[in-house]
């Protein structure tokens, strides 16, 4: 018999996501707390957001906190292109006849 020790986020009775770990639930616990948090600071903008676009929104901004924290401090990060791929040249073997 295996034992499997799962770790699960639960928010207002409604189980949300389950973990291996309990680092990772509790990042996601944490990143949730973030996006309730940011709910009213949107809805306070006055954009003209439903409720639940608000919540969209304030759960990706926390889902990519490290991203936009550093956007925030004027820090760009550059996206690196991949590079474009060389030609392999392969040597043909000719033969005298």
């Amino acid at each position: 018999m295996a034992v499997i020790t799962q770790f699960v986020v639960v928010r207002e009775g409604v189980e949300k996501m389950t973990f291996i770990s309990k680092k990772e639930a509790d990042a996601y616990d944490k990143m949730l707390d973030i996006s309730d948090n940011l709910v009213p600071f949107i809805a306070k903008a006055d954009l003209g957001l439903d409720e639940n676009k608000c919540e969209q929104l304030a759960f990706y901004l926390a889902n990519h906190k490290d991203e936009l924290s550093n956007l925030l401090k004027g820090i760009v990060q550059v996206k690196n292109t991949p590079a474009a791929k060389s030609k392999k040249v392969t040597a043909k073997n000719t033969s005298a006849e």
